[in-house]
């Protein structure tokens, strides 16, 4: 008699004895437990419901299986986990932690599974601002980005007696034939030019623009709303702007002075400022060539350009030699001679606006904000939109539930593989949903601690 046996059934070599079988017979499973946490998040700053409010929906309510609210909870989420494709959505529309978080374990119609696929969630990423016959999801671009900076003020128990707004552009590559598409000899590749403005961790705007323009273009308007909708809620915060070379500009520079804001810019090199720092070059060259250490020196003057600046200002050139060779920079600023020195604008202030290029790294490594790929800059405006909300949600997860942990100043991957990305069986009965999740996993007490104080927060 022929032994019984199941087909589905994977033997692989035995350990100490005892036989290695597996089947794919598990029940429901998640590799993504940890958007439990992020849900908390979620309730805590109430992201989702706020931004699906930006939204309007014409569609016939009795034929509507999949809301907004639960479309854009899904992209959001499914950004923050790693899932960069709409393709993902097809599997992940059966997950069951998602549908937990959607609060909609079965969907209404028999043939539809509890979530969004791609394609419906491909109508919502093509929505205009306008509604046509063939989009009657709309969204609010002003919304959205008021939104941005409603999440950044509520962060705060209280008013701040200073911020740092910092600005940079980055190359968001394209890789087809998208709307306002140009070459940027700079990065060598067709590519979009978004304008980030960082507060800290804190992302305060995200702009998609094209690349044949210059990186400050557009940075008055975007500067003129933040600081018009900070000081309505914090009228007595004082207001530094930090950016690189690219936002020296006379417009931006003098709107700043126009409107109570201060300004440190890096200024690019010529021929006067390099003059204008001799000394100092030769005090660090005999340093240098004395000690064998890079030697740097620092100039604080009075400069104007020849014909494009309105005014003169004050700049500080730093005269640094290492190698022999010669390594001048230049900041110019509104800051005073009595309220900083040179050496501590230059090294303490204006360098520390390094760490907002990670902060980007973040937002398109992580998260994806450079996955740009649609027809249109509106699409892909609101693609980015999507990503950047993603990383506003970690980073209310990193403040609020993981202050204090080694995952503190964690980067947003470090957070996805750590917290995230737990594998977990899901039990549901008639009284509770059981999400087991392994018990090997490392990172037990830090789950822990973030579910503690995010349900703090909820309350």
């Amino acid at each position: 008699m022929p032994t019984e046996c199941n087909p589905a059934l994977f033997d692989f070599p035995a350990v100490e004895g005892r036989a290695v079988v597996a089947s794919f017979d598990g029940g429901a499973i998640t590799s993504d437990a940890g958007a439990l946490l992020l849900g908390h998040t979620d309730r805590a700053i109430r992201l989702t419901e706020r931004f699906a409010a930006c939204f309007a929906d014409r569609r016939t309510a009795e034929l509507v299986e999949h809301q907004v609210e639960t479309m854009v909870m899904q992209r959001v989420v499914g950004i923050a986990h790693g899932y960069e494709d709409l393709n993902d959505h097809d599997e992940l529309r059966r997950d069951p932690v998602l549908a937990v978080l959607a609060g909609k374990l079965e969907a209404q119609r028999s043939d539809c599974a509890p979530l969004a696929g791609k394609s419906t969630l491909n109508r919502l990423e093509l929505s205009r601002a306008e509604p046509t016959r063939y989009h009657k999801v709309s969204h609010d671009p002003v919304a959205i980005e008021g939104l941005f900076l409603d999440l950044f003020l509520e962060a705060y128990k209280k008013p701040p007696k200073q911020i740092i707004l910092d600005l940079d552009a980055t190359d968001d590559p394209l890789h087809g034939h998208q709307e306002g598409r140009f070459f940027h000899a700079y990065y060598d590749c067709y590519c979009y030019l978004p304008l980030y403005i960082f507060c800290g961790r804190h992302l305060l705007a995200a702009k998609l623009r094209r690349s044949n323009a210059d990186a400050a273009a557009g940075a008055v308007d975007e500067v003129a709303r933040i600081v018009a909708q900070i000081r309505r809620r914090w009228p007595r915060t004082r207001i530094l702007l930090r950016g690189d070379s690219g936002f020296t500009r006379e417009p931006l520079m003098a709107w700043c002075e126009a409107n109570r804001v201060d300004y440190v810019f890096g200024l690019a090199r010529n021929e006067r400022l390099e003059k204008a720092i001799i000394p100092e070059l030769i005090i660090a060259t005999t340093e240098n060539i004395r000690t064998g250490k890079a030697a740097r020196c620092f100039k604080d003057f009075i400069y104007a350009t020849l014909d494009s600046w309105s005014r003169e200002r004050r700049v500080i050139g730093k005269a640094e030699v290492a190698g022999g060779e010669a390594n001048p920079r230049f900041v110019v600023t509104s800051l005073t001679s009595p309220e900083v020195k040179p050496r501590h604008l230059y090294e303490e202030i204006y360098c520390a606006r390094g760490e907002m290029e990670n902060r980007i790294k973040e937002c398109q490594l992580d998260l994806f904000a450079d996955r740009t790929s649609t027809a249109t800059m509106q699409a892909n405006q609101l693609r980015l939109w999507f990503a950047s909300m993603a990383y506003v949600l970690l980073c209310a997860l990193r403040r609020i539930g993981l202050a204090h942990t080694q995952f503190a100043e964690a980067t947003c991957g470090t957070i996805q593989l750590k917290l995230l990305k737990l594998g977990a069986l899901v039990r549901i009965s008639v009284r509770r949903i059981k999400i087991a999740m392994a018990s090997a996993c490392p990172w037990q007490d830090e789950f822990a601690l973030a579910h503690a104080r995010l349900r703090n927060a909820i309350a």
